[in-house]
């Protein structure tokens, strides 16, 4: 199915679903499924294409490497193309977001809304989902979305987290616990960021001992900024051990060399 008819069919008018609501045990469980299916207990290392259009802007396009270690929550994004942005990187470590920019030798600590190469994406569209971990959830309602059948979910950053939005609205489809759709908001309730996830694929982890799902596609919408949007497509998933060295600013910064 391509994008534009993923987005037709979410576009339809919404059909009025009589449902009685979840209880709160079962909207907790909804969100760790969507976590724990995404989630490998091992390594993992993926092909990444980004591309960046911005109005009355020259479309950007990155290739990049994704690198990650679930068990301590451990995150590389390593820019190899185009030339210009080859060596410039991020680590995710003990909790603390870092850039590095070879040009100038340089790190620098970055927010978790930091807005990845300077496109639409930021750290949470790489890495694994961690909603139980940070947010309270609350239930909506049930929606005809399209053709799919959804779950509505808010989502409230927990105290002392910190995150790129502190409150979301998704929407999860009740046959696969998949995302379809999620909308991030800033503290004064102003939607920032609207997503849409039309594809997704699940890989077999030996590590895990079962399937990791994954969006082989994200597209990301700029509320405040009309008509820039990100795509971002996640290949070549492998989940082979890494090196234990990796995730250090040494590892990264010898990429540059």
């Amino acid at each position: 199915m391509t994008f534009r008819t993923f987005l037709t069919a979410l576009a339809l008018t919404f059909l009025p679903v009589v449902a009685s609501a979840l209880t709160q045990a079962e909207v907790d469980a909804i969100i760790k499924g969507v976590d724990e299916r995404q989630r490998n207990s091992g390594d993992w290392k993926s092909q990444v294409y980004i591309e960046q259009k911005e109005t009355d802007k020259t479309d950007v396009v990155y290739d990049a490497v994704v690198y990650r270690r679930d068990a301590n929550d451990a995150l590389i994004i390593l820019f190899v193309a185009p030339k210009a942005e080859a060596g410039k990187g991020y680590l995710r470590i003990d909790k603390n977001l870092w850039f590095y920019d070879p040009r100038v030798g340089k790190w620098e600590r970055r927010t978790e809304r930091e807005r990845i190469g300077g496109t639409g994406s930021n750290r949470q569209d790489f890495d694994e989902s961690r909603l139980a971990e940070e947010y309270d959830a609350t239930f909506v309602k049930e929606d005809k979305l399209g053709r799919y059948m959804a779950n509505v979910i808010d989502l409230k950053a927990k105290a002392g987290v910190d995150v790129a939005y502190p409150a979301l609205k998704m929407w999860t489809d009740k046959e696969t616990g998949n995302v379809l759709k999620r909308q991030e908001l800033a503290a004064s309730g102003k939607l920032m960021r609207t997503t849409f996830y039309p594809k997704w694929k699940k890989a077999f982890s030996q590590s895990k001992g079962s399937d990791v799902w994954y969006p082989e596609e994200i597209r990301v919408f700029d509320e405040i900024e009309k008509g820039n949007r990100t795509t971002v497509l996640i290949r070549q998933v492998d989940f082979n051990a890494l090196p234990a060295n990796i995730f250090t600013k040494a590892w990264l910064e010898s990429k540059s060399r």
